[in-house]
């Protein structure tokens, strides 16, 4: 089993997009650990406030296999390949991390230069993982987020309930 860790995120119908996400998570994986869910404002473009977190899994499958059954999560819920990379997004599945492997994988870079660019992906996944240590950098993800500049991207817990319970509260 690999352990591999998923930021998700949407800012159209995104409550719904991403209990629907985990849903489809849950039949493909039978352990979810998962973080709180945050809000931001976009980043690199004027659109509605993005809801996101992060999921660590452990899977049989090899990446390619993860990225292509990911990419059909994503298509089912309406994804838009077309649209610029800075737009809204339904849903958006990210492969953060995978093991500990470190390079370009079939276009797949990991781990992903988002986990120390972004409030949003980083709080997280020092959630899900705080002792893991970035497969490059050799720091716990604690303390890449103790370090992180919280004053450059504003981030905030909301309430989120999936399966009748609460996943994250203000």
């Amino acid at each position: 089993m690999t352990w591999v860790t998923l930021s998700l995120g949407s800012n159209q119908d995104a409550i719904s997009n991403l209990t629907s996400c985990l849903d489809a998570l849950l039949l493909n994986f039978t352990d979810l650990s998962l973080s709180s869910v945050f809000e931001s404002e976009a980043v690199g473009f004027d659109g509605d406030n993005f809801l996101n977190m992060v999921v660590g899994i452990n899977t049989d499958l090899e990446l390619a296999e993860l990225s292509h059954l990911l990419k059909s999560i994503e298509d089912k819920h309406g994804r838009d390949r077309s649209s610029p990379k800075f737009s809204g997004r339904t849903l958006d599945i990210d492969i953060l991390t995978y093991a500990n492997m470190a390079g370009d994988f079939g276009g797949i870079h990991l781990p992903r230069p988002e986990i120390t660019q972004n409030a949003f992906v980083l709080w997280p996944l020092s959630q899900v993982c705080s002792n893991e240590k970035h497969p490059v950098l050799k720091q716990s993800f604690k303390t890449l987020w103790s370090e992180f500049d919280k004053e450059k991207q504003i981030i905030w817990p909301i309430d989120f309930q999936w399966h009748g319970r609460f996943i994250s509260k203000k």
